[in-house]
């Protein structure tokens, strides 16, 4: 399944009342480490069965983007039960993003 595109509309009921872990990407097209990280990203979208990967194209999202006071991208965030219980700037590998998961 391909990576789920979070908007402000569905972010509350992808995200908030999910009832497994929440990957969050934010990312934009113009930002090349996000182009690195798009494959992998991509690659646990499909491979990943017991969480949501998600992304949120920060320059269409601006308010997600502040309301979880993005700075830097791409930033990865899990949700565990509707709470933020991780946080990463930069590109990772999918090991460290898998563990981020667990």
């Amino acid at each position: 399944m391909a990576a789920l595109h979070l908007t402000k509309e569905n972010f509350e009921a992808e995200v908030i009342q999910s009832e497994v872990p929440v990957l969050v990407d934010f990312w934009a097209p113009w930002c090349g480490p996000c182009k690195m990280l798009l494959p992998v990203i991509e690659g646990l979208a499909e491979e990943v069965a017991d969480a949501k990967i998600c992304k949120v194209n920060v320059d269409d999202e601006p308010e997600l983007a502040a309301r979880f006071r993005v700075m830097t991208i791409p930033t990865l965030l899990v949700f565990k039960n509707g709470e933020l219980t991780a946080t990463s700037v930069g590109v990772k590998s999918k090991a460290a993003i898998l563990e981020m998961l667990k």
